[in-house]
């Protein structure tokens, strides 16, 4: 190889490694001040609440993904960041369903949703142009069924609402736990 060539790869390398820190300064910068924000909407929208849910529960047939996650929490940071927006993007799909009965003021959930659609896309902003992978079958099915077995079941009411939005913050807690850890070591 001649020098030049050398060089042309080197700098080739140098800038392709900084593209990729570049590529997830969002999640160094940006993860954390959502996620909060998320969190107090969350909260503002209990609090905002005449629901009662003291002894309701998530039905059986609707158990929080644990194996989903854990395998999440096994996989390569690229996977791994994939699964969380995909994540995301389920949960605002859920929360554009009639949620009328529920207390909430609509701009608080305005918000909330704005702040997980920005959310899922600072995640894939950080996968990179290679980040075109399948989706989860299962977790959307997760997703299929919360709306199924609670929100329709229970006719969208606001103890089902209520239900949901602790669900979500369950989702919202697991996926910070696992986007803590420092993804791009892996």
């Amino acid at each position: 190889m001649t020098p030049s060539r050398i060089l042309f790869v080197f700098l080739s390398l140098s800038l392709y490694s900084s593209a990729s820190s570049l590529s997830c300064r969002w999640m160094e910068h940006r993860f954390r001040h959502f996620s909060e924000k998320t969190f107090k909407l969350l909260d503002t929208m209990a609090n905002n609440s005449t629901n009662t849910t003291e002894d309701a529960k998530v039905e059986d047939t609707v158990a929080f993904p644990d194996h989903l996650y854990n395998q999440a929490s096994k996989a390569s940071a690229e996977d791994k960041l994939f699964f969380m927006a995909q994540v995301l993007e389920e949960m605002v799909s859920l929360f554009e369903e009639d949620h009328s009965a529920a207390s909430w003021e609509e701009n608080t959930v305005e918000k909330f949703l704005i702040l997980l659609s920005r959310q899922a896309d600072g995640l894939r902003s950080c996968i990179g142009s290679h980040g075109h992978k399948k989706k989860s079958k299962k977790l959307h099915l997760y997703f299929h069924r919360l709306l199924h077995h609670v929100l329709e079941r229970m006719e969208y009411s606001a103890e089902a609402w209520e239900l949901i939005r602790i669900e979500m913050k369950t989702h919202l807690m697991r996926a910070e736990i696992e986007l803590a850890a420092p993804l791009l070591n892996n």
